[in-house]
């Protein structure tokens, strides 16, 4: 039988209890340019990317009407609405820092647009789908290694982690809607190769920008601590690595990765979720 959310599963949205810096320290990553800017990076894509994978599953959230998935879409869109709200403020910070956030914005912008236009509507929630799931695997990283934030700006702990535990929350909002709709394993498996290269193209991008930025495109000491900061002995992308290739197997369903136990551990720490109107 194939995995489901758990029915105790309960989505909705928390706000955070502290404001961000500001001004946000430039290297508020443990005094780090590289661990800094990769985070900022990812910061760069929510607000619009979230605001897409709202669209895309309020195109046909009717189709769960009379369903738990109903009450769990609300929830997912509360959650994904109060990000957004959260990483504008934050870029905003990093614009007044010097960074152009704004052109990095506009260019992921276009290509958002683009794909609304012109790309059929279950592949936009396919698209959704995917990213959904690798969030959902780097967060559960960030929230199984809790050293990696062990130097780090207690606001901007906070923040990640708040992200993180919602994003591992809601993992499987999307996934069950684009089942229930009669999404098929091949576009599902297609459509994550492609977000999956945007993904990193838009990291990268912003990453080397704000390097750029600061001086440091070209400093060996830098490229050095990221490599180990990415692929070293507990580099921070080794540990999703099987778990985003379990992604194409068939039948695949994001609570095969049952994490709930963690879940629970880091919602003891926030305040409780607040019922939302979405």
């Amino acid at each position: 039988m194939a995995m489901t959310n758990p029915n105790t599963l309960t989505i909705a949205p928390r706000r955070l209890q502290d404001q961000l810096p500001d001004p946000l320290p430039r290297y508020w990553h443990g005094g780090s340019a590289f661990k800094s800017h990769f985070f900022n990076a990812m910061s760069v894509l929510f607000p619009k990317g979230e605001r897409f994978f709202i669209d895309s599953v309020r195109h046909y959230r009717e189709r769960a009407d009379g369903t738990a998935l109903a009450e769990q879409i609300r929830g997912f869109i509360g959650q994904e609405a109060h990000h957004s709200n959260e990483h504008i403020k934050y870029n905003e910070r990093l614009q007044n820092l010097g960074y152009d956030i704004a052109g990095l914005e506009r260019a992921l912008g276009r290509r958002i647009g683009f794909a609304q236009k012109h790309l059929p509507k279950r592949r936009q929630l396919a698209a959704t789908v995917g990213v959904e799931h690798l969030t959902a695997i780097m967060a559960d990283a960030l929230l199984t290694h809790p050293q990696w934030m062990d130097k780090v700006d207690p606001t901007m702990r906070q923040l990640w982690h708040w992200h993180a535990l919602e994003e591992t929350e809601h993992k499987a909002v999307a996934f069950d809607l684009y089942r229930l709709i009669g999404g098929g394993e091949t576009m599902r498996r297609l459509v994550m190769i492609e977000v999956t290269l945007f993904f990193t193209y838009d990291v990268t991008k912003g990453l080397l920008h704000m390097l750029k930025k600061d001086g440091l495109l070209f400093n060996w000491a830098t490229w050095k601590e990221g490599w180990r900061f990415l692929w070293g002995r507990e580099g921070i992308l080794k540990p999703i690595i099987r778990p985003y290739l379990d992604y194409y197997r068939r039948g695949f369903h994001p609570w095969d990765h049952d994490n709930r136990t963690l879940m629970q551990q880091y919602q003891a720490q926030f305040a409780p979720a607040a019922p939302n109107a979405a």
